[in-house]
């Protein structure tokens, strides 16, 4: 498969794979049609997807089975009165059925927009107006159910809903029944363009209201990187990406490069994690390949891991936040095997990775995708000198990258915010640095970079510091007003099991990160909490403990 999209598919070494990785985008590509349907004619047996519940039960999908459902779902949907551009809401999160309606709208040119099950009315309410949503299709779950039905009166563009079960309520779509008595699906005419949108995924929104990031056709095709030369896939493996399918790491690890490739994806539908739980199943499936973000890796290594046979996994990646070193070397110390590190946001695919041919630098990103022109700049535009800090961005003016986002979907005003210099330069908003060897290292957020005394301090760094200690088992930094220094160091810390709060702890814990990094950078104040704040994909708000803090402060 990956020959009939990429002009060399294997690479001697990271200069070969820099100067030569090219994609071939065909015309009019709709990932169904071209990926899905295409596995199900040249090996219709081969494994798409092993999925197992936390209820026992499992399922094992083949890509013949892949088209089968996709095409029932999506003869199902057109039944429905959904059509080529509309947009469809999936709240799924990790039931079969987001696959067969994702793949189902893309064959019918619809819009998907993922949307986690954490989601409050207000959420949903919000999400429809903007976007102008259709339909959702959701689990059949009591409360989110409750969620979605106590939005409709706010949500005028909404004309169908449709719930997957268990729960079937009284003006909802029987989802199973439908697909069930479908007719023959039929592929209808002028389906897509490249550039026509098929994703809207809102933002996590970790400072405002998400945004709506449109990605157009070919965006799966910037992931072909992001599963054979990040993920390091084969044909034969079998693939484990710890996401919700509301959040953009799914399609990164649960599908597009994924089925490519032609891994299996593995999936593992709970309702609450247990790091004992995840581990059992890598076991038992015989899971080859695993990513997940640094906090899940945080909770692994608490774990006993000599009581799991994990001698079929070869091959681990992180990504969704930066990855504290001490956590690389604990799990290179268990299991033998390193952790490459990747980097990209929403609004891109994986734009900067540490990849197969290279030394992993703990902590480090790696370098940039060979699909993206990227730098780090000054404030004045300027890229810096190697180590010292600036913005990441990517040059669009040689080229376009597969998978950059095509807009913020009915905002241009907002586009031209991050899209600047005449259409060629996007800023991602993220601070970093670059050593000598040209490995990318992440700071923070540009709006996340503290202030203190006149010295520039990435809140990472103490993070990374900070989780050194063993009683710390999360850690946000931020800044607070002061009126002699600017701003100091703040550490919100969450405890690990054993450790209580007290003032002997906490001088315990900043004379740690005054051995550890450069004392400057130690945190004049500590807060222990039982949880950070964080949006609904998981990632920490910063910005909440900023806000709390300067409220306290004036």
């Amino acid at each position: 498969m990956l020959e009939r999209f990429l002009k060399q598919t294997s690479f001697k070494d990271l200069d070969d794979f820099e100067k030569n990785y090219e994609v071939k985008v065909p015309e009019n590509f709709n990932f169904g049609y071209d990926v899905v349907d295409a596995w199900a004619k040249e090996d219709p047996n081969k494994k798409a997807m092993i999925w197992v519940n936390d209820k026992g039960e499992e399922h094992t999908f083949s890509f013949k089975e892949m088209k089968e459902y996709s095409d029932k779902t999506a003869s199902y949907l057109m039944s429905l009165g959904i059509k080529k551009g509309d947009r469809v809401m999936l709240i799924l999160k990790r039931h079969y059925h987001f696959w067969f309606s994702i793949v189902a709208l893309h064959k019918i040119g619809a819009i998907v927009i993922p949307a986690t099950h954490l989601l409050t009315k207000h959420d949903i309410v919000y999400r429809n107006n903007s976007a102008g949503t259709k339909a959702i299709i959701c689990c059949g779950d009591p409360l989110i159910l409750e969620h979605v039905s106590s939005a409709m009166s706010e949500s005028p563009t909404v004309e169908k809903l449709i719930s997957v079960g268990p729960v079937i309520p009284e003006g909802y779509e029987d989802f199973n029944e439908g697909i069930k008595n479908a007719k023959p699906f039929t592929r209808p005419e002028n389906v897509n363009t490249n550039d026509d949108i098929s994703l809207i995924y809102f933002t996590s929104g970790t400072s405002a209201e998400p945004k709506m990031v449109a990605h157009s056709f070919t965006y799966p095709l910037g992931h072909i990187t992001t599963a054979a030369y990040w993920h390091n896939l084969t044909p034969n493996d079998i693939h484990l990406t710890v996401a919700d399918t509301g959040w953009g790491k799914a399609v990164w690890g649960k599908l597009y490069g994924q089925w490519i490739v032609g891994a299996c994806v593995f999936v593992y539908d709970h309702e609450k994690f247990t790091p004992s739980d995840l581990l059992n199943k890598i076991c038992k499936y015989k899971v080859t390949t695993f990513c997940a973000p640094p906090t899940v890796y945080r909770f692994l290594i608490k774990e006993d891991l000599t009581k799991y046979d994990l001698s079929h996994l070869r091959y681990i990646t992180t990504a969704g936040e930066a990855l504290n070193s001490s956590v690389f070397e604990t799990m290179k110390k268990i299991t033998g095997l390193n952790i490459y590190e990747g980097f990209g946001q929403t609004e891109t695919t994986l734009s900067i990775a540490t990849f197969p041919w290279m030394t992993p630098k703990p902590g480090s990103m790696g370098i940039p995708n060979p699909n993206y022109d990227i730098d780090i700049v000054d404030q004045d535009g300027k890229t810096v000198k190697t180590g010292e800090h600036g913005e990441i961005v990517i040059r669009l003016d040689k080229k376009r990258p597969l998978g950059l986002f095509k807009e913020y979907f009915r905002d241009k005003e907002l586009t031209k915010t991050v899209i600047t210099d005449n259409g060629t330069v996007y800023h991602t908003g993220d601070v970093a640095y670059k050593d000598e060897d040209g490995y990318f290292w992440f700071v923070g957020r540009t709006d996340d970079v503290i202030k203190s005394s006149g010295y520039r301090i990435g809140p990472f760094e103490v993070e990374s510091a900070c989780m050194t200690h063993p009683a710390v088992v999360e850690c946000a930094v931020t800044g607070v007003p002061d009126p002699v220094r600017g701003c100091v160091v703040k550490a919100t810390i969450v405890l690990a099991k054993g450790f209580s709060p007290s003032e002997e702890l906490v001088k315990e814990i900043q004379n740690h990160v005054k051995n550890t990094t450069a004392p400057y950078k130690y945190p004049r104040i500590i807060e222990f909490v039982d949880e950070l704040p964080k949006t609904i994909s998981g990632k920490i708000r910063r910005v909440e403990i900023r806000e709390k803090d300067h409220k306290e402060n004036c």
